[in-house]
């Protein structure tokens, strides 16, 4: 239709609808706000971008306003325009849990608040868990550390990280964390790694 080439997807447009019958509206005006354009040319930018607009779709409801995840995700799809970090998505994946309320507890064991230790990632007890309370998911302490950092307000020197192997065990657990609030597996970043 005429609004096709504005209704791409990762676009920020503004739009206006007329109320349709049942559930889809009718789009009678869009604008282009910013249009990413190097987001849409480059696979990686794209794969990065379709990561969090997935992960957004999962935890929103119809018609229902959330301003300070729209917020969070116009940052994050600029991020990804202007520079493409690798940590750009896990980053996003973490706010977005404690956005809706679920920040994984990650300073000391759930169970029995012990801190010291090595500590595991339990996603099904909201965090990281002691060998002797049941533990998890094995964690580095670098990748503790970056997740940390990233809930705790450092997330602009965690976007300057290089792609390694701590940015990919954060990934992945941020990406697995994510999946188990929505009860279901994301499709999009693992485009990114095939």
């Amino acid at each position: 239709s005429k609004f096709g080439s504005r209704l791409e997807p990762g676009s920020h447009i503004q739009v206006q609808l007329h109320e349709g019958r049942g559930e889809l509206d009718i789009v009678t005006q869009a604008e282009t706000v910013i249009p990413y354009h190097r987001t849409r040319e480059d696979l990686s930018r794209l794969s990065r971008a379709s990561s969090l607009l997935e992960a957004v779709e999962q935890v929103t409801q119809d018609r229902e306003p959330t301003p300070r995840l729209f917020d969070m995700l116009a940052g994050g799809l600029g991020v990804i325009e202007e520079r493409n970090p690798p940590m750009v998505s896990a980053a996003f994946y973490l706010k977005l849990l404690a956005l809706e309320g679920l920040a994984p507890e990650l300073d000391r064991c759930v169970e029995c608040d012990e801190d010291g230790g090595p500590l595991y990632w339990a996603v099904e007890a909201g965090g990281v868990r002691c060998r002797s309370c049941g533990g998890g998911r094995s964690v580095s302490d670098p990748a503790l550390a970056v997740s940390r950092a990233v809930l705790n307000g450092g997330l602009n020197a965690v976007l300057d990280l290089p792609e390694d192997a701590v940015t990919h065990e954060v990934e992945g657990l941020a990406t697995t964390s994510l999946e188990a609030h929505v009860e279901r597996r994301l499709k999009s970043l693992r485009l990114l790694h095939n």
